[in-house]
Order: C-alpha cells, then sequence, then structure tokens
C-alpha cells in the first residue's frame, strides 16, 4: 500500500499532517498548511457547537482545500466533590501568591463529543472533509451519520488493541501516537496499562497488522522524522509541536518563549493541569503535580477548571509557568517560522532526506 493511497482518501498532495492542538490551532495555521497541500487541522474539543461552526466557516474563507476537524470521545465526567475539594485547598496557597482565591467549585468545562449531539448536528450541516476523533470513539451509530455524510474519518491510538477497534468501527484510516507526542495521551481508557509504545515501534507494529492507512505521530520535528515514518510504512507524518511556534498559533508570549528556550530540552507528563496525562514542557504546573503530597487532581475535564483558572492568576502578575505548555520530547527543534515557509522547509527537508537515503542505498 503506498502513500497514495492515503493522500487520495483526504485529497492531499503532501504526506504531511499538521496536529489539531486544541486551544493552540487557528483557521491561519490550518489553512495555510492545507493551502501548502498539506492537511491542516483544527481542535474544537474545547469548543461548543456553534464554536466549532464558526472556525469551520473561518478556515472555509481562508483554503479551498481540505482540512481536519478534531474532537475529544472521552468519558463524560462524573463530579467528585470531596476530592474536588480537596485539589482546591492544595491550590489555594499558589492561588494566594497571585492574589487571587481558587473557584467555589469545578465543572466539566468540555463537553465529550460521545455526549454533543449538537457538535454531531453541525458535522452533518457543514461537512468538513475529515473528522479525527482522541481519547477514544464516538457512538457506532455517530460514525454511520458522518460516513453517509461523506466525511472521511481518523482516529488516534496508542496501541494495537486501540488500533483493532478503530478497525472494527469502520474508520478510515489510524493515527498512531507514541509516547514522544506532545499534548494529552491519547489512550482510550486513563485506567488502563500503558504499554507506552513509540512512534518508531507503534508505526510499525500498525503497519504490519492492519489494513488501514497508517499516519505516524509524535516527535516528529523536520523532514528526516518524516522520511523516517514513511521508510517505517506509514502513509502520512502528523507533526503538532512542529507547528506551535509558528506566528499563526494561538499560544501566549510565556509558551512561545518556553519553546523557543531551553526549557524546550526538558518534558515531563503530568495529570495536574488537565485530570489526564498529558506531555509539556517542565513548568511550576507540572512540579506542582509531582509533589509527592499532592492530592490526586479531578478527572478530566474538570480539573483543567482549576488549571485554567491558577494559570489566568499567575499571568495576570507576569507568571507564565503554570500553562499548559504542550510539547512533544524533541521541542528543542522547534522553528519560529511562518506556516507556510515551515511547510516548504520540511518538504525540502524530506526530499533531501530521501535522496540521502537512495544513495545509501545505490
Amino acid at each position: 500500500m503506498t502513500n497514495q493511497t492515503l493522500l487520495r482518501l483526504l485529497g492531499i498532495e503532501k504526506p504531511i499532517i499538521q496536529a489539531p492542538m486544541a486551544g493552540v490551532s487557528t483557521p491561519a495555521l490550518a489553512a495555510a498548511v492545507s493551502n501548502a497541500g498539506g492537511l491542516g487541522s483544527l481542535g474544537v474539543g474545547a469548543m461548543n457547537a456553534e464554536g466549532a461552526r464558526k472556525v469551520i466557516k473561518a478556515t472555509r474563507a481562508l483554503t479551498p482545500k481540505p482540512f481536519n476537524i478534531n474532537v475529544f470521545c472521552h468519558s463524560p465526567a462524573t463530579s467528585d466533590e470531596a476530592r474536588e475539594r480537596q485539589w482546591l485547598n492544595w491550590l489555594a496557597p499558589h492561588f494566594e501568591k497571585y492574589g487571587a482565591t481558587p473557584p467555589a467549585s469545578l465543572s466539566e468545562i468540555y463537553t465529550s463529543f460521545v455526549a454533543d449531539p449538537a457538535m454531531v448536528e453541525v458535522f452533518l450541516e457543514e461537512k468538513p472533509a475529515i473528522v479525527s476523533f482522541h481519547f477514544g470513539l464516538p457512538p457506532s451509530e455517530v460514525i454511520a451519520e458522518l460516513k453517509k455524510a461523506g466525511i472521511k474519518l481518523l482516529a488516534a491510538v496508542t496501541n494495537p488493541r486501540e488500533a483493532a477497534q478503530v478497525a472494527a468501527a469502520g474508520v478510515d484510516a489510524i493515527v498512531a501516537q507514541g509516547i514522544e507526542a506532545g499534548g494529552h495521551r491519547g489512550v482510550f481508557d486513563p485506567d488502563a496499562f500503558d504499554d507506552r509504545l513509540g512512534t518508531f515501534a507503534l508505526t510499525r507494529l500498525l503497519v504490519k497488522a492492519f489494513q488501514l492507512p497508517v499516519i505516524a505521530s509524535g516527535g516528529i520535528m523536520d523532514g528526516a522524522g518524516i522520511a523516517a515514518v514513511l521508510a517505517l510504512g506509514a502513509q502520512a507524518a502528523q507533526l503538532g509541536t512542529a507547528f506551535v511556534a509558528c506566528p499563526e498559533t494561538s499560544i501566549d508570549e510565556g509558551y512561545r518563549r518556553a519553546i523557543l528556550s531551553e526549557s524546550a530540552r526538558h518534558t515531563t507528563f503530568t495529570a495536574a493541569i488537565s485530570g489526564r496525562v498529558a506531555r509539556g514542557m517542565v513548568n511550576r504546573f507540572t512540579e506542582l503535580g509531582s509533589d509527592a503530597q499532592s492530592p490526586k487532581p479531578p478527572v478530566y475535564p474538570t480539573a483543567y477548571d482549576a488549571g485554567k483558572a491558577l494559570h489566568a492568576a499567575a499571568k495576570a502578575k507576569g507568571e507564565f509557568g503554570y500553562g499548559a505548555q504542550w510539547a512533544g520530547q524533541a521541542a528543542a527543534l522547534a522553528r519560529s517560522l511562518p506556516a507556510a515557509e515551515l511547510f516548504a522547509q520540511l518538504e525540502n527537508e524530506l526530499k533531501d532526506s530521501v535522496r540521502e537515503l537512495q544513495q545509501y542505498g545505490s
């Protein structure tokens, strides 16, 4: 199976996909990547249905090309007032440092796609070319409706067991998220054992086991990385952290400074910010979460309600270290270039890497 299979399926020219990056990606970024021949993406998991409609329309105004819309398929949160109160009490001294108090209570700030018929309706009306799923899959009837509307479907997985579920569900392609990836780990069940497979190992396992096209994701920052995963049988590479420093993203100045500094060399997993394991640069919040005295944070995305409030309080005083500064393991390779320029460099690096491999084999 050649990479042309996936490219034809998605209606794109180049095997380069920009990761959705909810809260970071913008219509301008997605459109720039799609206009360059790749696949731009927008994460709408943190939006309501009308917010998603708005960014779909805004992106369409900037590109006639296909782009991807990503949603979260986590299990809806169950409130645990005792656990939430304990967490807020734990955070209170940190709020106090910045002249603020914790929220009186916490709420589930995002609606999961599995429980959001309004979002499904927007997709059926707007018909984005591609919809992708993170944290699992929506109900089978939703998948059937989206496919009937002509929408191509992708789903992120972290192991072959999840990939088998995706294949059985009728999804069109698999996104193999390696342990190196920045942002939230896409495990279907956050309480299950995580094999923590790397991008190379996971990509090769899925290519050998499934007929569906595989998109490799995690730790890929340049053309050499893209060439490597294509050589392993992936039909495209998905890059997120590589695009974070582009001026088209919506990151704040603290995040931008961090990813272009020594901080980018140090990433870690934390559940303290959102309630679900995610990889980001080491900062004040990740250190807070690693404290041995720390209680267990509330479930995702309820914990994010507290995390965002603390970040806002600290940021108002000039401290950006409590933000969700998600980044993959190779974040130190990030480049601050307009997305179109970065895409062109990735293409040239990919061609150079393929040429070197061909020369090596001759």
